[in-house]
């Protein structure tokens, strides 16, 4: 691929790549005095006219080892931009402790933010920055660290003065980082978005806080941010409720009608130039849906009409990737508080996208970048679509080690707390102050005698699943099919309750395990203080007693914790919460794999220590994306931390697998 490093544009320009310039080589020429320009009625990049032709990636939403590729698919796309968020909860994942590469946090690999943009500039792409604070894409929490939570009082995207100050803190932080790789001062970066779709905010009596996006500009300009600041919304539902009109530029979010997006935004912001900041080529997938799909041929009829308009754009998303670990988020239903109408999204974000989730060309891809060859009057190198990364079906590998959940609980406690009452994952006192994010929380109450046929009962919504032990053995109920989710286990049921034995017990120990499932990514101003994990809404009862002084077991699965965890050789099958292990041996060099859970029931996956995802039998997806970088030659430890019943084997594929195809 014909890309030169920066400083090698500037000395020699216009020297190679068949007579055509790169993109840098274009708008680079001679020297660099503006950044990307709104005034007007079209776009200029020092001082050239340029239509935006962007396509979205998360960087961390996809392999360090791999953002070369896919970056360099996407300009040889035709594309000259790539758009991304910044997840502030992955980058501050305690309050204070930051991590933008190599930090120690589970997701350290997928960080290195500063790499990502050099990456970006090497492969001849423009970036635009999109920090957030708050970014959703359908991300745990829409991006906020949890820990917030624990923080009172906490306007979240308000003006309150404790929100601001945190937000600052990390934007103090952040923006020192990003500021060096701006355009003007020879880096990629030609635009940064201020929040996201703000203008949806608006809820009841609530209205979208112009103080809080003057504030957010403030500590752009604060930090030497001198480069195009935008907004995004619904232009139509909207209107630029969400933005501040003359000093923000304004674009748009929508996934068709084109025409009558782009006319309002026109009406909102006249004579100036028209961005789609998010055409929504696909869509993403809640568990128990099916798989979202958008048909090519009316994904070409409204890009081409994007284009025709004209419009810069930006495909939202060009390639989704996986939503690693716990990084999935979920959906509220905007008038309810309670957790009930929970929809958790899955664990790929493959979004139906240009490049599927592995990195592979759809149809999609071709039909952008025949429409981009079409449109684009500024001829600039476009490299060949690169060979794509082979995948390939490893031999099953058989569960030979085990250890029970309240084995582990027994024997390998991270953390043993003691709360009087039951309390939210968040507001435990670990992580220095900053809770619990992400995992599983265990309220164990032990040396309880229990009458025959005692009630457990829950008060309030389940945040999110529930099972439930007696004496270490399940006695909540197996999930079998959707309609279990109405039942007790599941943030669907007010006030759930399950009978915890049938003869009496002595002394006995009662474990009430509760999974966070997903954090909300998007809802009304109301539900962001309202979005705890664990059981917190209200206490928990048997017999109609209110139950006291507990012990608490966090269990984040950490990697240095589940490589500490003493897996036994394996005895007997049981049915119930257990850690599966078995060993995929690899000789050659590692490649991609999808590993296949259609015979296993719910949980999580760990490869190598690293949190893979999770898995969930009612699908829609049925395979988990495992990249080559997360192996490594030699012996590799496949555990699997199943909530119900377990296969006796981890078999693998070489796609994914969607139950409704």
């Amino acid at each position: 691929m014909c890309v030169l490093p920066f400083f090698i544009v500037l000395v020699f320009p216009f020297k190679i790549c068949g007579g055509l310039p790169t993109n840098y080589e274009y708008y680079t020429l001679n020297e660099i005095t503006n950044g990307l320009s709104s005034v007007g009625s079209q776009f200029t990049l020092n001082n050239r006219n340029i239509t935006v032709y962007s396509g979205t990636m998360h960087y961390f939403r996809v392999h360090r080892a791999y953002w070369r590729d896919r970056l360099r698919k996407i300009r040889a796309a035709g594309l000259n931009t790539v758009e991304t968020y910044v997840p502030w909860n992955l980058h501050e994942p305690h309050s204070g402790v930051y991590d933008f590469g190599g930090g120690g946090s589970h997701m350290e690999d997928f960080l290195y933010l500063e790499e990502f943009l050099q990456l970006a500039q090497e492969q001849d792409l423009f970036v635009i920055l999109r920090p957030g604070p708050y970014i959703s894409a359908e991300y745990n929490f829409g991006g906020f660290p949890s820990w917030l939570l624990g923080k009172t009082p906490m306007g979240f995207r308000t003006d309150e003065s404790n929100y601001l100050k945190y937000v600052s803190r990390y934007f103090n932080k952040l923006l020192p980082i990003v500021r060096k790789y701006q355009f003007s001062k020879g880096g990629p970066i030609i635009a940064f978005q201020i929040e996201n779709e703000y203008g949806y905010t608006g809820y009841g009596n609530f209205a979208p806080s112009k103080i809080y996006l003057r504030a957010l500009r403030q500590l752009y300009l604060d930090n030497d941010i001198v480069e195009l600041l935008v907004t995004s919304d619904n232009a139509i539902a909207r209107g630029d409720s969400g933005t501040l009109p003359g000093v923000l530029f304004q674009t748009v979010n929508f996934g068709d009608s084109p025409e009558n997006y782009l006319g309002r935004l026109n009406e909102l912001q006249p004579n100036k130039p028209l961005m789609v900041m998010e055409f929504w080529i696909g869509w993403f997938d809640h568990w128990t849906d099916n798989h979202q799909t958008r048909s090519t041929s009316d994904m070409r009829d409204v890009y081409e009409r994007i284009l025709k308009y004209p419009a810069s754009v930006n495909i939202y998303m060009f390639h989704g990737g996986c939503n690693f670990a716990f990084g999935n988020g979920a959906h509220l239903n905007n008038d309810l508080l309670d957790n009930s109408a929970f929809l958790p999204t899955t664990t790929s974000y493959d979004y139906d996208a240009p490049l599927n989730e592995a990195g592979d060309y759809t149809e999609k891809y071709y039909a952008v970048k025949e429409l981009l060859e079409k449109y684009n009057v500024v001829k600039t190198f476009i490299p060949d679509p690169p060979e794509l990364i082979p995948r390939i079906s490893y031999s099953s590998v058989v569960i030979d080690k085990q250890i029970k959940l309240f084995e582990i609980i027994n024997n390998f406690p991270p953390y043993l707390l003691k709360s009087k009452q039951v309390i939210a994952m968040e507001n435990l006192k670990i992580n220095n102050g900053s809770g619990q994010s992400y995992g599983y929380i265990v309220y164990r109450k032990e040396n309880i005698d229990l009458e025959a046929g005692s009630i457990l009962k829950i008060v309030g919504h389940v945040c999110d699943t529930v099972m439930v032990l007696v004496n270490g053995e399940l006695v909540s109920p197996f999930l079998e099919n959707s309609s279990d989710l109405n039942n007790f286990g599941y943030w669907r049921m007010k006030d759930s309750t399950l009978k915890l034995n049938e003869v009496k017990l002595f002394n006995a120990t009662v474990d009430i395990i509760v999974e966070e499932w997903g954090r909300m990514h998007g809802g009304n101003i109301l539900q962001y203080n309202q979005t705890f994990k664990g059981l917190w809404q209200e206490q928990v009862y048997i017999n109609d007693v209110e139950i006291a002084d507990w012990t608490i077991i966090p269990l984040e699965f950490k990697k240095q914790w589940i490589n500490s965890l003493e897996v036994q050789d394996k005895q007997s099958s049981y049915d119930g919460p257990c850690m599966y292990q078995a060993t995929l041996l690899i000789h050659d060099e590692p490649k991609d794999s999808y590993i296949d859970m259609r015979r296993w029931s719910k949980g999580l996956v760990i490869v190598n220590g690293f949190p893979l995802g999770k898995y969930f039998k009612l699908g829609p997806q049925q395979a988990l994306y495992l990249p080559a970088p997360l192996l490594r030659r030699g012996s590799n430890s496949i555990m699997v931390f199943e909530h119900f019943k377990a296969s006796n084997e981890i078999s693998f594929v070489t796609d994914q697998i969607w139950s409704n195809q």
